[in-house]
């Protein structure tokens, strides 16, 4: 097992500054009743998220990266969830339990009904990944009777995940690594399970999981897919829109950064025609790739953000080696606030589809990132 000098929890997430906001936030509905699946104006839906989104004109929000969470209040016995997605599954949780998942709705209001005539929270999380087609959100409507709420604050900590289909919970909920016989890819997948959301969750930080499975730094899984790579869609809200540009808001400014890129990378070997002829050459064209990618995360996010550099067992060394001396280089540059998490474990079954952390191991990995991030 590799190791480093561990960072301090307490020191990683400082709590920002007093009133911080990210995402977006709408202001709250005084209307009840249903839609009959239209999609409102902002005026009409009291959320808030820190995924990247962006604005339509209509005032719903457009989205494609895998985890983005919508979060609400309301008071009464019911509340609609508008949406207009044919293509991503959504969990819909009540006051902190699960209570529906809707398997790809279309444009509909769903509507959890039946409860306690009180004031309430609402959390509609998006499990699976859409790089290729958007999903909208046209926010959450009160039942007859009831009122939506002001959004609730934004929490002081913050975390983005950056990296694979590892970070995206790709088929982490199966019990089997075949899953074409169980409902495929999308129907096993639980972005709200990875290890990312899992572990910030236990630090009550919000987060961003900017995951796209079979990207990898400079390479994609077994060659796929040449001349692109992770970074061309890293600055985009919408993957799926080419040339597309993410604006950061104001207020997020994550104190830790937690990147896992190079399982693509190194985990198939490579064939005549890709642009790197030999292995050294791979190595050094991703470690030139990866230097600059965290020259941008300096630029965005500034010099006091901790960049958590990991790496994994794949079938090649280089992949772990590589990534400790990338760190080691910041090191020695004189930036101490680049770490270098190694994470393995022999209770990881990998039991997901195709081979994937199952939910058991992105629980598993969820700990020993804790255990990094110690107290």
């Amino acid at each position: 097992m590799r190791t480093a000098p561990h960072l301090s929890r307490r020191a990683l997430l400082t709590a920002a500054a007093a009133g911080v906001t990210a995402g977006v936030a709408a202001a709250p509905s005084q209307a009840s009743g249903g839609i009959h699946g239209s999609v409102p104006s902002a005026a009409f839906a009291g959320f808030r998220t820190v995924g990247r989104v962006k604005k339509a004109a209509d005032g719903s929000v457009q989205y494609t990266w895998p985890g983005i969470v919508f979060e609400g209040r309301f008071r009464g016995t019911g509340v609609g969830i508008v949406l207009d997605d044919s293509v991503n599954d959504y969990d819909v949780q009540i006051d902190g339990a699960t209570v529906s998942t809707l398997v790809t709705p279309g444009r509909t209001t769903s509507w959890v009904k039946g409860l306690a005539d009180t004031e309430h929270t609402v959390r509609l999380v998006k499990r699976t990944e859409s790089a290729w087609a958007a999903g909208r959100f046209g926010g959450f409507v009160a039942a007859r009777g009831g009122r939506v709420l002001p959004a609730p604050a934004a929490r002081s900590r913050q975390i983005e995940f950056i990296g694979d289909s590892f970070t995206a919970g790709y088929g982490n909920i199966s019990s089997t690594r075949d899953c074409s016989a169980n409902g495929g890819v999308d129907r096993n997948s639980n972005a709200d399970l990875a290890f990312g959301p899992l572990t910030a969750r236990k630090l009550d930080a919000d987060y961003q999981q900017n995951a796209f499975s079979g990207r990898g730094m400079v390479r994609n899984y077994n060659g796929g897919d040449p001349g692109t790579d992770y970074r061309t869609y890293y600055d985009r809200a919408l993957l799926n829109v080419a040339g597309d540009v993410w604006h950061k808001p104001r207020g997020w400014r994550p104190q830790v950064v937690v990147i896992g890129l190079g399982i693509n990378d190194f985990s198939t070997p490579l064939h005549p025609g890709e642009p790197w002829a030999t292995q050294s050459e791979l190595i050094a064209a991703y470690a030139s790739a990866y230097h600059g990618f965290l020259d941008k995360l300096r630029v965005r996010y500034g010099s006091r953000t901790f960049l958590v550099v990991s790496a994994t067992a794949v079938s090649a060394t280089a992949f772990a080696d590589t990534v400790e001396g990338i760190v080691r280089d910041r090191n020695a540059r004189g930036d101490d606030r680049v770490g270098y998490w190694y994470y393995d474990d022999p209770g990881l079954d990998r039991l997901g589809c195709d081979w994937h952390p199952s939910l058991h191991d992105h629980h598993v990995i969820s700990g020993l990132l804790d255990q990094y991030l110690v107290l």
